[in-house]
């Protein structure tokens, strides 16, 4: 999975792919609604695929996250509502796929919006695993 292209928009919701660059900015296409609509260089924009989630040892990027999540809950989505799920619910689940994540640098808000995001990409089928990600399984399926 690569999660270069899946964009956070400040004041928007959801989660966007970016469709083109523009001289002043891109097109972007919701990925719930499949609305499209332009972005500008000075809105706050940032790729999932930089964002990092916070372990005890160092930060593990999200698409390593997303892909335990999939892996752990068998590629179904969360079996709560993250905009309503209570916070023990949440980490719960955040510590059975990621043991050592930071317990002090993590909150509640990060969590909601990692599994609201999780459910997104899943819906709109981009946490399918990529060529690599199938090798490594493969190989440790084999060892």
């Amino acid at each position: 999975m690569d999660l270069t292209n899946i964009l956070v928009v400040a004041g928007k919701p959801d989660l966007s792919e970016l469709v083109s660059q523009t001289k002043g900015g891109a097109i972007v296409k919701n990925l719930v609604s499949g609305q499209k609509f332009p972005v500008f260089k000075n809105d706050r924009i940032s790729s999932l695929g930089e964002i990092r989630l916070f372990t005890e040892t160092d930060e593990k990027p999200l698409e390593e996250v997303f892909g335990a999540i999939r892996d752990h809950l068998n590629q179904q989505p969360t079996p709560f509502d993250p905009k309503k799920a209570e916070s023990k619910e949440m980490f719960d689940l955040l510590a059975a796929v990621l043991p050592d994540y930071d317990r002090e640098r993590v909150h509640a808000s990060d969590a909601k919006k990692l599994f609201a995001w999780y459910n997104i990409l899943l819906a709109a089928g981009k946490l399918e695993p990529s060529a690599t990600e199938e090798d490594k399984t493969e190989e440790n399926n084999n060892q």
